[in-house]
């Protein structure tokens, strides 16, 4: 039995086996989000540039003179800017050709690498090890707009939400099982013959490998796609002209443009809880850094469970309801958090509980709700604006986190604050005709959506 989804018919069979492939993708790139992004590379870096600073306290890259304890922000918001600008531009190639496998493959290879090389940083070279992570999360950034893209291809409309809930699901386990094991070299490095440097820069070294190795499983086992109007004679010139009319075109869909608008306010709050959790935990909580990490292990192995159950109730209910109710949830969530007693871990291990089940959910579900308000032949360029929703606006939380905190002078008040992006991306959301809005985007509507 063949199945038409995005593009020429295809064996059920077929498609079965790239989708398999596809979630291992998910496996392979979550090792960089965990162990580089949330638990090693921060601090490391921080102290390598510590250690090259002058005897006023200060680094000075490009002559600028930055305290070594922002430099790693810095950075990152750096990589962000650049990412903003890569990722709407390959995505726009990437619909022109039929290469699209081949690119996840480059930026893969690339990124890979490049988080390798952090486990080579030493000393004072700071310069070195920011370099590196702007090339490892701009790569990053861009194969994960590949990834996203090619869910509409290898998945019916009916399957996105199960598709796309197992790809995270995977991630989630994945990323954990990694992380796991780097915490476990970092607390006993003797055991091993190591000291706390080189565990971390063991750990930074084992999320590239990681990446490499498991993004073969799925770059092995996808195919290529022909674009629908054929490949032009120069795709990075058409690429241009393509992403100008896309960013024109999007216009026609304000349906679609409304649900952007939602996901990048709900996104931005779940962004901004996992990105200062902890330091919610060590500041207003008094809680140790085992403690935190631990909590960390327990959010990346529910967020597994928590994406295929969302999953089944999208199944059931439709997945804008269930996405809804996830974000219901992320309420209480951080309504609780202004709760919580100091020094009481038992407390916050429960808040993980609850935040790990609906974490996978509601992003895999936005994902597959995405791919159905997207036109056909525009996968890439469409989720690359998307991505941009995800990266180029997660500045707005931690902002009003941190004016809270000023004027207040409580984290539990700059905690609480952040309720206002799930609340207002819930009333966005509900005002989205999804039904009108897949047909508007000239697609199959699903039974439930």
């Amino acid at each position: 039995m063949t199945t038409v989804v995005d593009g020429p018919a295809v064996p059920d069979a077929a498609r079965r086996r790239e989708q398999r492939a596809w979630y291992w993708y998910d496996w392979a790139n979550s090792a960089f989000t965990t162990t580089v992004v949330t638990v090693f590379l921060g601090p490391y870096l921080t102290s390598v540039a510590r250690q090259a600073a002058d005897g006023a306290g200060f680094v000075h890259p490009l002559g600028i003179p930055v305290r070594p304890g922002s430099y790693y922000a810095y950075v990152v918001s750096f990589s962000v800017l650049l990412s903003v600008v890569a990722m709407p531009l390959v995505g726009a190639i990437a619909d022109r050709t039929q290469r699209k496998r081949e690119l996840l493959a480059a930026f893969t290879c690339v990124g890979a690498v490049a988080t390798m090389g952090l486990g080579l940083v030493t000393g004072g070279r700071y310069l070195l090890g920011g370099g590196l992570f702007l090339v490892a999360n701009v790569c990053f950034g861009v194969a994960v707009v590949l990834y996203h893209s090619m869910l509409p291809q290898i998945a019916t409309p009916d399957e996105r939400d199960a598709v796309s809930s197992r790809g995270w699901a995977m991630g989630y386990l994945g990323g954990g099982l990694l992380l796991a094991a780097n915490l476990a070299l970092y607390a006993s490095p003797g055991t091993f013959g190591l000291d706390a440097g080189s565990a971390a820069r063991l750990s930074l070294f084992s999320a590239g490998a990681w990446w490499a190795l498991f993004a073969l499983v799925s770059i092995r086992g996808l195919r290529d796609r022909p674009p629908l109007d054929g490949e032009p004679a120069n795709p990075v010139g058409a690429g241009f002209r393509q992403l100008a009319r896309t960013l024109a075109a999007m216009r026609a869909y304000p349906k679609t443009l409304l649900f952007l608008a939602a996901y990048l306010l709900y996104n931005d709050g779940i962004q901004t809880v996992i990105a200062l959790a902890a330091t919610y935990g060590a500041e207003e909580l008094k809680l140790p850094q085992q403690t935190l990490i631990v909590a960390v292990l327990v959010v990346q192995l529910l967020a597994f469970a928590g994406a295929l159950l969302l999953a089944l109730l999208a199944r059931r209910y439709g997945t804008k309801r269930s996405i809804l109710t996830s974000l219901v949830v992320w309420v209480v969530a951080v309504g609780l958090a202004y709760f919580l007693p100091a020094r009481k871990p038992l407390w916050f291990f429960a808040l993980a509980v609850l935040i790990g089940l609906v974490l996978g959910g509601s992003q895999a579900l936005s994902r597959s709700l995405f791919s159905q308000l997207i036109p056909s032949g525009k996968e890439a360029e469409y989720f690359s604006v998307y991505e941009i929703s995800d990266k180029g606006t997660s500045w707005l939380g931690p902002l009003l986190f941190g004016l809270t905190f000023q004027l207040t002078g409580s984290y539990r008040d700059s905690i609480v604050s952040l309720v206002v992006f799930f609340v207002a991306g819930f009333t966005l959301l509900a005002l989205v005709p999804v039904r009108a809005a897949i047909r508007e985007a000239g697609n199959q509507v699903p039974e439930r959506v």
